[in-house]
């Protein structure tokens, strides 16, 4: 079966990294009820949200190079275990700083699961299907939104936050089994693949490594001039815009819609997972015709163009037409999320793969501080103006410039060229 491999990998690591990013956001959702029982302002509720970041860069570089020269299922399998206890623990604080040190010890546990994940995908698939199981993993994102909006809402219905956290954060240890029996880190380990296949992954991936090491002598000094390379550079402020867009948008979202139509939290559940839906939609599409074109960075820059675009109209409208506004809104989502699966396989087309891991652990690391100042950022505008607005057209801003900045990216000579043929994107 040449799909077998679609089939196996890429659900098992969804599934894993839907309920990593569950244990990441729920809070957002549980934001009112927090600040209301630990008496936290808007600003300290932002900080709680976005502190998961400080942490979250830890083990990213030591990640990355961990799966590449160790192994990315053991390495995960390990985090797992790391990430259900502190999620857990969430939901056992009594002060807004227990919270504030929980959420950043779950982001140190959670540090090393994406660059690793990424590591493990490079070696299942080469470049000319890369960016559709990128992103068919990162759906996890928008999916881990949509499938749990409505059972936290019923939950904290029912219950409470702290029922909320300590459920969702005992999922890891369930999922464990299935990730520690499912997956290998190589074709060559896994026995339910062809033989044919394999050999073919073997040799494909294979060459595409020569073809990026070619005259590249990987001594220590060329190894750190390549992690610091200005394209690695790029990618991360390019991330951090896009990363500061996503979780402020995530993290406020539910307040902002709340606050606007006063609704219940099971309502609210259900409204926040819509635009999600149209998130899913927008990464599938933006990374089929990635992939189709043999193109990146441009499809970066048009998706987070649209991100922009279409926060700044959500923000003019929302006073005229709340209902017309929350539509758009559901498209900025689908723009910023939709430039996922083509960026992520920048660094592994344009890096010796040798350098991509640790460089991917390096832009995530240092990229996804944009997930601290972005609810940090919202929080304080809204506290200061006491409405979203000035806030939400920041981040739009953010995004559209993440746009401008990632036409700087560096193309893939090995995939233009292989793309000619098939009608390359400008760029």
């Amino acid at each position: 079966m040449p799909h077998q491999r679609w089939l196996r990998i890429i659900p098992v690591a969804f599934v894993m990294y839907t309920i990593a990013f569950i244990d990441r956001t729920n809070i957002s959702l549980a934001i009112p009820s927090i600040r209301r029982d630990l008496g936290m302002d808007s600003a300290q509720a932002g900080a709680a949200a976005g502190i998961f970041f400080w942490g979250y860069l830890l083990l990213q570089v030591p990640g990355g190079y961990l799966a590449s020269r160790w192994s990315a299922k053991r390495f995960v399998s390990l985090l797992l275990v790391g990430w259900g206890l502190c999620a857990v623990g969430c939901g056992l604080v009594h002060t807004w700083r227990e919270l504030w040190l929980m959420r950043f010890l779950l982001g140190v546990a959670e540090g090393g699961v994406w660059p690793a994940t990424l590591v493990l995908l490079s070696r299942w698939f080469p470049r000319a299907e890369r960016a559709r199981a990128n992103a068919f993993w990162m759906l996890c994102l928008p999916a881990a939104v949509v499938v749990s909006s409505p059972v936290s809402g019923w939950i904290l219905e029912r219950w409470n936050w702290r029922t909320l956290l300590v459920a969702e954060g005992a999922v890891p240890f369930l999922w464990l089994l299935v990730w520690a029996t499912q997956i290998d880190d190589y074709p060559r380990q896994a026995r339910w693949i062809s033989a044919a296949e394999r050999d073919f992954l073997e040799a494909t991936l294979q060459q595409e490594s020569f073809e990026l090491e070619h005259n590249s002598s990987l001594n220590l000094a060329a190894y750190w001039r390549a992690l610091l390379a200005p394209q690695v550079w790029i990618l991360t402020a390019v991330y951090f815009l896009l990363t500061g867009g996503n979780y402020g948008y995530l993290f406020w979202l539910p307040s902002a819609v709340a606050k606007a139509q006063s609704l219940s939290s099971g309502t609210l559940g259900w409204l926040f997972a819509l635009p999600y839906v149209m998130t899913g939609i927008g990464m599938v599409l933006v990374s089929r015709h990635s992939d189709r074109v043999r193109e990146r960075r441009g499809h970066v820059a048009a998706s987070l163009a649209l991100a922009g675009v279409a926060l700044l109209a959500g923000v003019v409208l929302s006073a005229r037409s709340p209902l017309l506004a929350f539509l758009i809104l559901c498209l900025a989502g689908a723009g910023s999320y939709g430039a996922l699966g083509p960026f992520w396989s920048i660094p592994t087309e344009t890096l010796p793969s040798r350098v991509a891991g640790p460089a991917m652990g390096l832009v995530n690391a240092l990229g996804n501080l944009g997930g601290y100042f972005g609810p940090l950022v919202v929080g304080y505008l809204n506290q200061r103006t006491g409405t979203f607005a000035s806030a939400f057209s920041l981040l739009a801003a953010g995004w559209l410039a993440g746009g401008v900045l990632a036409l700087a990216l560096k193309r893939s000579t090995a995939l233009a060229a292989r793309g000619a043929g098939v009608g390359s994107a400008a760029t």
